[in-house]
């Protein structure tokens, strides 16, 4: 049986593919009220508590995409530092049609190769169980695809991705926390 060619590069962008596809489904599941529409179908994100997310006026939103990874962890002895996350990127709210992955920088590399790597401005902890929303600035584009100009990036409704509550058994100790979140990527409009 062959695969598909998006499925055939998809692994090989992301080892855990397939994994996080049901794992990503399970937490939106969990994190989703009953009856409720899928976070920001068909609209950019609502900040509701978290204005300061905002993006700067003249830009507009150019992609939306799902993310189902882990955020990756460290035990230094005394507390967990963050290392980086690790994701794949889907085109709709299912965590089908998978569209690129997300790793360290922060980078977003699309299927097409198209990239973007981008800095902090500003961050909201609307959930204490949940990685903080994140609002982003693009520090540097790659490529001719769909990060191609990308300006400003938002991360928005994470479910999970906090480090663990109980400390490290031994000193370099590795944590995989499972996370979901939509990130929307922003362009400069004249």
């Amino acid at each position: 049986m062959l695969e598909s060619p998006t499925r055939t590069r998809a692994s090989r962008l992301h080892p855990l593919g397939v994994t996080l596809a049901t794992l990503a489904s399970t937490l939106v599941t969990l994190a989703t009220p009953a009856g409720a529409d899928p976070p920001g179908k068909g609209r950019g994100p609502e900040s509701g508590i978290c204005q300061d997310l905002r993006v700067p006026a003249g830009n507009k939103v150019a992609s939306h995409v799902y993310a189902a990874g882990v955020q990756i962890y460290r035990w230094d002895g005394t507390s967990w530092v963050f290392l980086a996350p690790e994701a794949t990127l889907f085109a709709d709210y299912g965590f089908h049609g998978v569209v690129g992955i997300h790793y360290a920088g922060p980078t977003w590399e699309s299927l097409g190769g198209s990239k973007v790597v981008a800095a902090v401005v500003d961050r909201c902890t609307p959930r204490p169980d949940a990685i903080p929303w994140l609002s982003l600035r693009a520090v540097s584009t790659f490529g001719s695809g769909i990060y191609r100009r990308v300006t400003y990036i938002q991360r928005v409704n994470t479910v999970g991705g906090t480090a663990p509550a109980r400390p490290g058994a031994f000193m370099g100790e590795v944590a995989r926390v499972p996370y979901t979140a939509e990130y929307y990527f922003y362009r400069a409009h004249r």
